[in-house]
C-alpha cells in the first residue's frame, strides 16, 4: 500500500491514459485531472439514434473536429437544467459561426435520461448529449465526485472544455454549485 501524498509525472500504463500524473494516497492511487494539452482518453459514450442506443468512442465524437464540451452532475436537476444547459442551446449557432462543429454535454446518466432531456428541453439537432452511464469517461478524465452520501452515486464535476482533434485546448472547471466558469457565454467568449 502506498502512504502519504505523492504527485509524479509518470505515465501509468492505464488503457486510454495518455499523459496523466498519479497521485498516491493512503490505500489508492488516483488519476490526475485531465489538463490542457493532453489528448482525451478512449471512452465509449452512449448516445441516441432513430434506431434506438447507439454507442459513439471519443474517437468517433472528437478527432478531426473542433467540439465544446461540456459536462453537467445530471440531467433534470436543478442548476443543470434551468442553467447550464439552456444557455448551450441559446447560442449553439453563435458558437457554430466561430467554427465548433459539434456542441456535446456528457453526463453520468443513461442514454433514455439523456434524450428525455433533450426532447424535454429543445436541444435535438443542437446539442450532441453523450451519456456517460457508469462514469467510466468521467473517472479516466479525473473528474468525478461522489455523491453516494446524498443517494445520487458518482457524478461529473461541472465543467466546459473546448478540444480541437481530441485535445483539450481550454478547460473551465466549476468549483461549486454555480455556472460561471463554464456557462456557454464564457466558451463563446473564449472562442
Amino acid at each position: 500500500m502506498l502512504m502519504g501524498t505523492v504527485a509524479c509525472s509518470v505515465r501509468p500504463a492505464l488503457h486510454g491514459v495518455s499523459s496523466a500524473s498519479i497521485q498516491a494516497k493512503p490505500g489508492r492511487i488516483r488519476i490526475m485531472a485531465i489538463k490542457v494539452g493532453d489528448k482525451l482518453p478512449d471512452a465509449t459514450f452512449n448516445t441516441m439514434s432513430p434506431e434506438g442506443p447507439k454507442p459513439m468512442t471519443t474517437a468517433d465524437v472528437f478527432d478531426g473536429k473542433k467540439v465544446v464540451l461540456f459536462a453537467v452532475p445530471g440531467a433534470f436537476t436543478p442548476t443543470c437544467h434551468n442553467t447550464h444547459l439552456p444557455g448551450f442551446i441559446q447560442i449553439a449557432g453563435d458558437m457554430k459561426s466561430k467554427g465548433i462543429d459539434t456542441i456535446a454535454c456528457v453526463s453520468v446518466n443513461d442514454v433514455f435520461v439523456l434524450n428525455a432531456w433533450a426532447k424535454q428541453t429543445g436541444a435535438e439537432g443542437k446539442i450532441l448529449f453523450l451519456a456517460d452511464g457508469s462514469a467510466d469517461f468521467t473517472k479516466k478524465i479525473g473528474l468525478e465526485f461522489d455523491l453516494t452520501a446524498r443517494g445520487l452515486g458518482v457524478r461529473s464535476r461541472r465543467y466546459s472544455m473546448v478540444i480541437e482533434n481530441g485535445v483539450v485546448k481550454s478547460m473551465n472547471l466549476e468549483e461549486g454549485a454555480t455556472v460561471d466558469k463554464s456557462s456557454a457565454a464564457t466558451v463563446c467568449g473564449m472562442l
